[in-house]
């Protein structure tokens, strides 16, 4: 067993801080902050915290923000039954308290309940985080119709929205959720520098788009950061020059799905049921039970690789993400305690770059079973 990591800490020490603060998420606010200041006391109840920053983009536009952000989506949209609104503030509020800065939400989650959540949770904190969106996807009267819509006056619209939803004089950084084919990306950046110049918005990235749109689209209006899936079962973005252009232009990349949807975490299977009015995961091609049963060969070399670290599969899927370059901040998110701290302690790792390639190539050795997305959602990918 290679010992490389100083702050590691034992499977029973990290169970043993999971239920304290599991519990302590439960009481009154007053009484969860005590707590939680009780169990940074002491090595077996210290919490995991975030203590570096990372920065996304260069120049006028960089952006200075945590390791590791969190993606609120699945608090409210497309990932099965979730807490109460109390549960899901409270536990904001604790990854803020644990050094998390930056906050991924979109117009199209929910849609709205999303921003809106976001909104009143952290609207207070303002001075010390930031929270991105998205536009891109048509919402009309609350619903989406599945078209996208990047027109001038549509994207100033739905800027003002967000705002509002979100209680900011400035949105952080916002990003094309989806390309709408019908306007060009020069056309979008000239907006968006129009929105900067007002004050409205401070930065802007694009979610899934080709290494030229991103060159186009930079060259009119300089991008912060790309965002666009990206794991070990999913490395499109290193083979299409999407990466390469992010490092040749000095912009950020933040993974979405870093964890491959909860899955890379091993606490999905060919048995897991999907909510059917509210999981997306059960209309895409990799989560049909066939698949999920091929696929967790992956999972397996993850749990084999952690094994000897003192690692769980979801530390080592973050691990991975967080080694390939200093300017990559994943977005994982979630709806338990448990697993903010354990997505958290993923920064406390270091391994040996042969060590990552030996881990690359055993999962390499393994076809990946299923498409990461149906017809027609891949169809709204720009690449």
């Amino acid at each position: 067993m290679k010992e490389v990591n100083k702050t590691e800490i034992g499977r029973r020490g990290f169970l043993k801080t999971a239920i304290l603060a599991g519990a302590a998420l439960t009481m009154p606010a007053g009484l969860n902050r005590a707590a939680a200041k009780m169990n940074r006391v002491g090595e077996d109840r210290r919490t995991a915290c975030i203590r570096g920053s990372r920065v996304l983009g260069t120049g006028a536009v960089a952006f200075e923000v945590s390791a590791l952000g969190f993606g609120v989506m699945g608090m409210t949209y497309n990932r099965s039954q979730h807490p109460d609104k109390k549960q899901c503030v409270r536990l904001l509020h604790e990854a803020v308290d644990r050094g998390v800065t930056l906050f991924d939400t979109a117009i199209i989650y929910g849609p709205l309940t999303n921003e809106n959540l976001v909104g009143e949770a952290l609207s207070g904190f303002r001075e010390r985080i930031a929270v991105t969106t998205k536009f891109g996807h048509e919402v009309i009267d609350g619903k989406a119709t599945g078209r996208q819509d990047s027109r001038p006056r549509t994207i100033r619209r739905y800027c003002e929205e967000s705002l509002k939803r979100l209680r900011l004089d400035s949105l952080p950084m916002f990003y094309q959720h989806r390309a709408d084919p019908n306007t060009p990306p020069e056309e979008v950046a000239s907006t968006i520098a129009d929105l900067m110049k007002e004050g409205k918005v401070q930065r802007w990235g694009m979610c899934e788009v080709s290494a030229e749109t991103i060159r186009k689209a930079h060259a009119i209006c300089p991008l912060t950061a790309i965002q666009s899936e990206y794991h070990l079962m999913h490395r499109l973005v290193e083979e299409n020059g999407v990466l390469n252009t992010c490092r040749e232009l000095g912009i950020g990349f933040v993974p979405y799905s870093p964890i491959n949807r909860g899955f890379l975490g091993g606490c999905i299977n060919e048995y897991t049921v999907f909510a059917p009015n509210n999981d997306n995961r059960q209309t895409l091609p990799r989560f049909q039970p066939e698949a999920m049963r091929a696929n967790m060969r992956i999972v397996n070399i993850l749990q084999a690789f952690g094994r000897t670290r003192g690692m769980t599969s979801a530390q080592v899927a973050l691990g991975w993400l967080l080694q390939k370059a200093p300017w990559i901040v994943p977005i994982p998110g979630t709806t338990k305690l448990s697993h903010l701290e354990e997505n958290l302690r993923a920064t406390e790792f270091t391994l040996l770059p042969e060590e990552w390639k030996e881990l690359e190539n055993a999962v390499e050795a393994i076809p990946v079973v299923g498409e990461r997305y149906n017809t027609e959602q891949q169809r709204q990918v720009g690449f």
